[in-house]
């Protein structure tokens, strides 16, 4: 969570100049000053680590003084997938470009846009009596440049300069580097390993040192991990003039009152089945919103300005003034046009729980208020698309074999505007946890039952299911 950071006084002095730092993170918010890790050994004497206004990757050292930065010349801006930060400190070493090296997914930066001197034997922060390490935010007189996104497997490995291979792999068959769980690690004396996997202590180190930090904020447990990545909201693929508020994670969204707007989710699927879920959470008119399912190419949306479903060929809108509608327009709004689908639709309000369940096999999309699904439909009748909206919208538009299909949101008018909190199984709208779980979620969390045989939007289980 973008308020939240994680603390720890030093108590027993280990290395001040020499460690090794692992950090598994998923950005969020794009375009700030974030910092994933910070050692802090007085208000103004700190080593930062994370991510510039300019989205490259950063190291600040402080001293009494003066500030000596080393900043990529890479961006990294990708807010569906995991990165593994891995960085050598060694402030000690007679040569001033060793004094830090870091690796990324297992690639080491070797270009940096600046690389200022660092004084020999300047502190890091992590392993002196009365240091106060922080992770997810920067520490000093006051805190700042939080970390908003996901972390998991956050590690400091006092007086040693480890490889990223201790912390990841490569997988054989896709080449990706991959999470690899630390073993046989000596961890120094102030070393520490943060799992993050226990939801009422989230600052358990399990390490063997129990060197635990303390939680500030109201920082949240996900499912999303590095292993299994789930869906969220996409704040790269926004219309062109658009201006859209992401938040919690990119899990909840807020439109403006200057454009029809919205967002679509991360990962995008063209064959199984899949659910999510959906809360809209202001709507100013009362009748402004659309939760819907779209086909597109990524690369198609650059042209876009708008994000009503006319404006998607194929896309399924199920909008709060109680109707399902489909849009047959190509991807310049300005020259189609949208029809209802038959049916018996609900309308919905704020507060009311949206489920959609997305058949890629048969080709059919269902659409559920508050645990009942609209039009009497039966997402579990197969080809017959009992109740469901086929994805072969009219005779202009037939569902293209391999298409990718993607959740998404919209307000419905260039002078109103919504909020959207989606659930993709990590159990929560917004920073508000479902009531009670749902059965059939295997492993996911939602509000509502699962229909059998549909799956959350995750790497895992596109993998296995689509």
């Amino acid at each position: 969570m973008a308020n939240s950071y994680l603390t720890r006084t030093v108590s027993s002095s280990g290395s001040d100049t020499k460690g090794t730092i692992s950090a598994w993170v998923k950005r969020s918010k794009l375009g700030t000053n974030q910092a994933i890790i910070c050692g802090k050994k007085a208000n103004t004497e700190r080593v930062t680590i994370g991510f510039s206004s300019e989205d490259r990757f950063e190291i600040q050292f402080q001293d009494t003084s003066n500030a000596y930065n080393w900043r990529t010349n890479a961006l990294y801006r990708d807010t569906s997938g995991w990165y593994n930060c891995l960085i050598q400190l060694d402030t000690g070493n007679a040569t001033a470009t060793s004094r830090a090296r870091v690796w990324i997914n297992n690639e080491e930066i070797t270009s940096w846009g600046t690389q200022e001197t660092v004084p020999q034997n300047l502190s890091i922060g992590f392993s002196s009596s009365s240091n106060v390490p922080h992770v997810g935010a920067r520490g000093g007189s006051s805190v700042d440049k939080y970390f908003d996104g996901y972390m998991s497997h956050v590690s400091f490995v006092d007086g040693q300069a480890l490889a990223p291979t201790v912390f990841g792999e490569t997988d054989s068959t896709s080449g990706i580097w991959k999470f690899k769980s630390p073993s046989g690690v000596t961890w120094g004396t102030n070393g520490f390993h943060l799992k993050f996997e226990n939801s009422g202590a989230l600052g358990t180190d399990s390490s063997g040192n129990t060197n635990t930090f303390a939680v500030n904020g109201n920082l949240k447990q996900a499912v999303d991990t590095p292993s299994n990545v789930y869906a969220t909201f996409n704040p790269l693929l926004v219309p062109t003039n658009g201006t859209v508020l992401f938040t919690n994670g990119n899990n909840s969204i807020r439109t403006s009152t200057s454009q029809q707007q919205g967002a679509c989710s991360t990962l995008g699927v063209s064959s199984g089945k899949f659910y999510w879920e959906c809360k809209q959470t202001v709507n100013s008119t009362g009748t402004n919103g659309n939760i819907l399912i779209a086909p597109y190419f990524p690369f198609e949306i650059a042209t876009r300005s708008a994000y009503s479903a006319s404006g998607f060929k194929g896309a399924i809108s199920y909008g709060s003034h109680g109707g399902v509608f489909y849009g047959d327009a190509e991807w310049n709004t300005t020259t189609g046009s949208s029809s209802n689908a038959s049916g018996s639709w609900s309308t919905y309000t704020v507060g009311d729980i949206i489920s959609v369940a997305l058949d890629l096999d048969n080709n059919y999309v269902y659409f559920g208020k508050n645990g009942t699904w609209q039009n009497s439909g039966n997402p579990a009748s197969g080809s017959n698309g009992t109740g469901g909206v086929s994805l072969n919208v009219s005779s202009s538009y037939t569902k293209a074999d391999g298409e990718f299909y993607f959740f998404g949101t919209a307000d419905q008018g260039s002078s109103s505007y919504a909020n959207y909190d989606a659930n993709f199984g990590n159990g929560f709208f917004g920073t508000t946890a479902i009531t009670s779980a749902g059965s059939n979620g295997n492993g996911s969390l939602f509000e509502y039952d699962v229909p059998s045989g549909y799956y959350a939007l995750n790497t895992k289980n596109i993998n296995t299911y689509g």
